[in-house]
């Protein structure tokens, strides 16, 4: 019987740390919790004060825990596309022990060996982007166990990213007490939750994560990914000037944002969507003022990003996906047609998790689960021991009919009755 696995990734994101915890079970994935805990100490991708940070991977770890009854101790990290490279490795592997049979051990080796590659001395390895197997002369991206053949070559992707920042973000999640259980880049999780992977061996697909403060665009054409930028304006610079104007907060900002009904100034009324009493000034601002401010900003941001992928969509028939924080403001879908391509707002279908925000959490799980089919690592997110605890009590419940909707729905039905 499949055992249940639990996971938690954690993303440093513009102005906040996102948690995610999901279980796998028989190839099921099933979101437990999500937490989402505001931080002042990143900015630009980069963090400024790691002793906020800090205590905001602790809260939201902890109010995860206190919510799922059993410790986390070991998460995934998301990296910034930051410096991205990448380095194809060719690496043949020798089966010497006279069995001509392709086994697990083997495989493990070939990609040990092609890991160690060194880049330079600002970028470190982050994790595998591609890995196909060359065995008898075909090609395939299914490992080959138990083939026969003297020899066999692995075609392997690397990923890269800045040194400095690795090692940064890392050391806010050891000082939070946690364990890494893995790296992944940013661009290449949200690519395996939103299927773009998949979709770039059809078709050049860019991938546009628009955050807070930045929108990363990833290139990806033949299931990999090709190389990442970034624009430094994120979904913040279309509001501030109504945010400086009224002296509102980002939270603010971002809810105002997601206020702005059509992505035609002319058909947003003068109904009002937000009041505030300030101490020198009563703030009142219309969906029509919102509009007025805010969509020449998205759609000079939309130019910016065409201008940017001309060279690409020049190739033909690519393909804008857009995820992130920043997918969650619905008038983009209106503003779709002035991309230079075939434009999709990505939305998060994992109940428990249906927002832009959590796509490279969840993205993370399944990059673990393709790389963990080499390593066949057992180590899982939560207190083995706390976790079994809580299934056999959860188990132990629904055996002798504590709890549970029908139990429940029994009891509202009897009191009712009396």
């Amino acid at each position: 019987m499949s055992k249940k696995r639990v996971y938690a990734s954690i993303e440093i994101a513009d102005q906040e740390i996102r948690l995610v915890v999901l279980e796998i079970f028989e190839s099921r994935y099933n979101v437990l919790r999500v937490e989402s805990v505001a931080c002042s100490g990143v900015q630009n991708q980069t963090i400024v004060n790691e002793a906020n940070v800090v205590s905001a991977i602790r809260t939201a770890v902890t109010n995860a825990q206190a919510a799922l009854g059993y410790r986390i101790e070991r998460v995934f990290l998301a990296i910034p596309s930051v410096n991205v490279m990448r380095s194809n490795q060719k690496v043949h592997v020798q089966i010497e022990d006279g069995t001509k049979s392709i086994r697990l051990f083997h495989i493990q080796q070939g990609y040990n060996k092609a890991i160690q590659k060194k880049l330079g001395d600002d970028v470190e390895f982050v994790n595998a982007n591609r890995i196909s197997y060359i065995v008898n002369g075909q090609e395939t991206k299914k490992i080959p166990l138990s083939q026969t053949c003297e020899e066999f070559t692995m075609d392997i992707d690397l990923l890269y990213a800045n040194k400095e920042m690795i090692y940064a973000y890392a050391r806010c999640i050891e000082q939070a007490n946690l364990e890494i259980l893995d790296l992944c880049l940013d661009s290449y999780a949200i690519a395996q939750e939103t299927a773009v992977l998949v979709q770039s061996n059809d078709r050049p697909i860019i991938q546009l994560d628009l955050e807070k403060d930045h929108c990363t665009m990833g290139f990806f054409t033949n299931g990999r990914l090709i190389s990442c930028a970034n624009l430094e304006n994120g979904y913040n610079s279309f509001v501030e000037d109504i945010t400086k104007k009224y002296r509102l907060s980002d939270e603010v900002g971002y809810r105002l944002l997601q206020n702005i009904f059509s992505g035609n100034e002319d058909e947003n009324s003068d109904v009002i969507v937000y009041i505030e009493q300030k101490e020198d000034m009563r703030v009142e601002i219309t969906a029509k003022e919102l509009a007025n401010v805010c969509l020449p900003k998205i759609r000079q941001w939309i130019a910016n990003v065409n201008e940017a992928c001309t060279p690409i969509v020049r190739q033909g028939n690519a393909k804008y996906v857009i995820t992130g924080k920043g997918s969650n403001i619905s008038v983009l879908k209106d503003m779709d047609k002035a991309f230079n391509a075939e434009a999709l707002i990505y939305e998060e279908q994992s109940i428990g998790a249906r927002d832009g925000s959590y796509v490279c959490g969840l993205g993370m799980a399944y990059a673990w689960q393709d790389i963990n089919r080499i390593r066949h690592s057992d180590k899982i997110s939560a207190n083995n021991n706390e976790l079994e605890a809580s299934i056999d009590s959860i188990n132990q419940q629904s055996k002798n009919g504590e709890g549970g909707f029908t139990k429940k729905l029994k009891s509202v039905i009897l009191s009712e009755n009396d």
